[in-house]
């Protein structure tokens, strides 16, 4: 049974729209629709924080906050879960919330036009944090863009609920909250606007069902790119299939040496699991857009878009990372680095979806990824490496190497391994290897860097891996 339907929990009660436009953003939608105007547009690419609201969603028993770009998310995502703007902090008394008050205190505002969207940033960080740190803080609004305080008394603002004590009018309605979350649940959706079509089913058995009366639908797994077609290129997208309520997509396993992580699983919860395998890895992923983005990302998302310069994607072909695609009943195994075919083209065919991801584990080796940009946080790479070695006794007796941002695919650096490969771990086979990298790729010059510079930064990061491994030492910004 499928409902045309959204359902979602705002200002403590169920909220519900019939066949809203599939393509309206969340944004628009407060704006507009419920006439709440403190959410704002900055960039409508979720690149500036400006539109940042935060959705609860129940998880075990309790709610999660997670702060998300109302700018590139679709309305019928709000299906099930809690819609808080920052006209919701204020109590019904006219009391400010502890984050409000801390940026007035401590002058967190000056134009005023991005401040909703850090305090919605800071109130996310607020109810999953019982301290806040500087880690956890610059984390919390690297997504968020000032150009007026310079950032400062915002962290101070941050820094200071630290002394707050009580607890807030969220948690005070944390009880009926969760009643009224469980009382909608989560439902088939099947929306239908004019010529457009949403649907969004809760089990892989459902999906199937409509993957097959729908063949020409777009797969939507996070959507943070997706929504881009909408907001950026003013195109319609007719028909929408969301992966996104599919719990049986949502897992990670560990098991036979491998990690094995759901297409639906966000980026958010992979960086945690991910750390303690491959530290490079989770490094990555905390540069990889803002907490917004990934709070919604997911890794499948980032595979099946397929750009050059998706960041997780030189770090799976290094790990020989394989996927688990689906069609009707029947899975296939394909291994990632014969996934892509030329620019944004990849071997999904019609109808097939990305089950999951399978990452092995290698124990024994060393795992390096860098990622090089124009600004540390919330930036697109200009070059991203990856480095996975197994040395014996000084001898290179394993070796991937893979980079995005050098060629029309993100790509293994295959004649640039074949000298490394059964060589003895040393500078001067580190020079003859860089010399390969000019037959492996044949970069670009485009608005993020020259094709020279790309080649230089692509050398010098296998140079910076050697230096690394051979000092035991991490030579890094922060």
């Amino acid at each position: 049974m499928s409902s045309n339907k959204i359902k979602f929990v705002w200002e403590n009660k169920i909220c519900s729209v019939s066949n809203p436009d599939p393509n309206e953003t969340i944004l628009n939608y407060v704006r507009l629709k419920l006439k709440k105007t403190g959410t704002k547009e900055g960039c409508a690419e979720g690149g500036c924080g400006a539109c940042t609201i935060v959705l609860g969603e129940l998880k075990n028993n309790t709610i999660i906050y997670k702060a998300i770009n109302s700018c590139i998310s679709f309305v019928p995502s709000l299906e099930g879960k809690q819609l808080i703007l920052v006209e919701d902090l204020v109590s019904k008394n006219g009391t400010l919330h502890p984050v409000q008050d801390a940026m007035i205190k401590y002058h967190g505002s000056q134009c005023g036009f991005c401040t909703p969207g850090f305090v919605m940033s800071l109130f996310a960080m607020y109810k999953n944090f019982s301290s806040y740190g500087n880690e956890n803080i610059k984390d919390s609004i690297s997504g968020n863009l000032c150009r007026c305080t310079g950032y400062r008394p915002i962290i101070d603002a941050a820094k200071s609920l630290n002394k707050v004590t009580g607890s807030d009018e969220f948690y005070k309605n944390k009880k009926k909250t969760l009643h009224l979350l469980k009382k909608i649940g989560i439902e088939n959706l099947s929306l239908k606007n004019g010529n457009k079509k949403y649907f969004s089913p809760k089990s892989i058995n459902e999906l199937k069902k409509i993957i097959q009366n729908n063949s020409n639908s777009i797969f939507l797994s996070g959507a943070t790119d997706l929504s881009l077609i909408v907001t950026k290129e003013r195109k319609e997208i007719n028909n929408i299939i969301s992966l996104n309520s599919i719990k049986e997509l949502k897992f990670i396993k560990e098991r036979n040496s491998n990690i094995e992580v759901g297409a639906a699983t966000s980026l958010i919860e992979f960086e945690l699991f991910i750390k303690k395998y491959y530290p490079d890895f989770n490094s990555i992923l905390k540069r990889y857009g803002s907490v917004q983005i990934r709070n919604l990302a997911t890794m499948a998302g980032n595979i099946a878009t397929a750009s050059p310069i998706g960041d997780t994607l030189p770090l799976l072909l290094s790990l020989d990372a394989k996927l688990v695609l689906q069609k009707k009943s029947n899975k296939t195994v394909l291994p990632l680095k014969n996934f892509f075919i030329s620019y944004r083209k990849t071997r999904l065919k019609k109808g097939q979806f990305i089950h999951s991801i399978i990452i092995p584990i290698f124990k024994k080796n060393i795992f390096k990824a860098y990622k090089i940009s124009k600004r540390i946080d919330d930036d697109i790479s200009s070059v991203c490496a990856s480095f996975n070695l197994e040395i014996i006794n000084k001898k290179i007796k394993n070796v991937k190497i893979a980079y995005g941002g050098m060629a029309p695919i993100p790509k293994r650096a295959t004649n640039c391994e074949k000298i490394l490969i059964n060589s003895i771990f040393s500078e001067e086979t580190f020079k003859k290897a860089e010399k390969k990298l000019e037959k492996d790729f044949a970069p670009i010059d485009d608005m993020r860097a020259s094709k020279g510079y790309r080649m230089e930064i692509a050398k010098n990061l296998l140079t910076k891996c050697f230096i690394e491994i051979k000092k035991q030492k991490l030579i890094r910004l922060n």
